[in-house]
């Protein structure tokens, strides 16, 4: 039977996910709900036979799993709503944006037995997969440095600013939407990191996220990954994570590319999907249907999630 899935949130995340939802044979979805009436007449218009309900607690009702799209702040609300009715969670990152709070959350999720993940859209999918394979096989020799550099003219982007909440230091900003992918990929080949410097810079209006960053962090062996991050003048948009080790490199380069090199130029060695959110949001719902199903799952868990965090905002802190 499939599982009946509700989503709380139908902003450009939440609407994606549906997009997939309604395409996976493992999912059903029963109920879909946000404060926005905007959200969800695009959501009506998407999935017209998809109930859009009035309320936050009528769509958790409704379903077996509830994917939280919504931004970071109320959404641990609504996760801590749908353990306790017994429904399976599916949160979007980040966890959260205050450590406390984000510990807190955790430690209730995983008390009340419930299964739970947090969408990190590279945990299923074929760069990472390919990479560890090529790690496991002692192909690659030992890690050197992970290189992470992320560059955008303007932010939010364009296909992002129907969610204005993205611009506002207290929520938003590149660091916690793109880098912390970055992150949770870097610690799943090395292991858990320790922030050991950060330098953010913020404009003018106090209100507004970061323009730029630069931070260093270290596994428990010393190996270190560098983070580049900025916005603003005329850039090209730039996604990339480089991985050196002794024998190879790897790039991964928008999320889904992967390049590889002897010490030469670049070569890509896997096809490029023609529509790589498809791919990579269809394999992320395998993976949940895995975790529902109680089958082993590739999907960032709830300690993977708090440990980005934990980088994260001591990086927008500078501590």
């Amino acid at each position: 039977m499939a599982h009946k899935i509700a989503i709380i949130g139908l902003g450009i995340m939440g609407r994606r996910l549906l997009g997939r939802i309604l395409e996976h044979p493992a999912f059903e979805p029963v109920a879909l709900w946000d404060p926005s009436e905007t959200a969800c007449r695009k959501a009506a218009e998407e999935a017209p036979g998809v109930p859009i309900v009035d309320s936050a607690q009528a769509a958790i009702a409704a379903a077996d799993v509830v994917y939280l799209a919504c931004p970071p702040v109320p959404r641990k609300a609504y996760a801590l709503e749908a353990a306790a009715a017994g429904k399976a969670v599916f949160l979007e990152k980040p966890l959260g944006v205050d450590i406390e709070e984000s510990r807190d959350l955790v430690e209730k999720l995983k008390a009340s037995g419930v299964p739970a993940a947090v969408n990190f859209t590279q945990a299923a999918g074929k760069a990472l997969a390919t990479v560890q394979d090529a790690i496991a096989s002692g192909a690659t020799g030992a890690l050197s440095n992970i290189n992470i550099l992320v560059t955008y003219p303007a932010w939010p982007r364009a296909w992002q600013v129907d969610a204005d909440w993205l611009r506002f230091k207290d929520e938003g900003g590149y660091t916690r939407e793109v880098i912390s992918h970055f992150v949770f990929l870097s610690e799943r080949i090395l292991g858990r990191t320790k922030l050991v410097w950060a330098k953010p810079s913020y404009p003018s209006d106090p209100a507004l996220c970061e323009t730029q960053v630069l931070a260093r962090l270290e596994n428990e062996a010393g190996v270190p990954v560098s983070i580049l991050g900025s916005v603003g003048g005329v850039q090209p948009d730039r996604q990339e994570v480089y991985l050196n080790f002794e024998k190879t490199g790897f790039l991964v380069a928008e999320f889904y590319r992967l390049f590889q090199s002897d010490g030469g130029a670049w070569k890509e060695i896997l096809d490029p999907p023609a529509d790589p959110r498809k791919i990579s949001l269809g394999a992320q719902l395998g993976s949940l249907d895995d975790l529902l199903s109680g089958r082993p799952s590739k999907l960032a868990t709830l300690d993977d999630a708090f440990s980005v965090q934990q980088k994260i905002e001591g990086m927008l802190a500078g501590t």
